[in-house]
């Protein structure tokens, strides 16, 4: 008799652990496709700097640093941008650049910023003579 209550047990105890399992999986599944849904698409498009940054397309999934450092997203390779020169972060639906302390500062539609600023469509964004222009897809 003990034996089959154990059994009985063990039985259901897997069915609630399946049922618990689909339930939370469901769940995440249904977070993964809000995040993607509600997301905004961030660009940025080399417009002007050296030959091989023209015509530069980057998709913002997350942080993008700029700098002249060969661990930079965007490595601008010019005497003017510091190693580390300024960050592009998304920030819920909006996509924010700030200055990282450089040297010669940044500039947004050629206003130099000292913090952080909210970008919003075709803003200009100029490190040293590189200008990139921001979008969303």
């Amino acid at each position: 008799m003990i034996d089959l209550v154990l059994f009985v047990g063990r039985v259901l105890l897997v069915v609630v652990l399946y049922i618990f399992l689909f339930a939370v999986m469901r769940t995440g599944v249904g977070l993964v496709r809000g995040q993607r849904r509600d997301s905004a698409i961030w660009a940025i498009d080399v417009e002007k700097g050296t030959r091989q940054l023209r015509g530069l397309h980057v998709d913002i999934l997350g942080p993008v640093v700029v700098g002249r450092s060969p661990n930079s997203d965007i490595v601008v390779d010019e005497p003017y941008v510091s190693s580390t020169h300024a960050r592009f972060t998304i920030q819920g639906p909006a996509l924010v650049v700030e200055d990282l302390g450089s040297t010669n500062g940044t500039m947004v539609n050629g206003h130099p910023i000292a913090q952080p600023v909210t970008l919003r469509e075709n803003d200009e964004v100029q490190v040293g003579d590189t200008i990139m222009r921001v979008s969303r897809g």
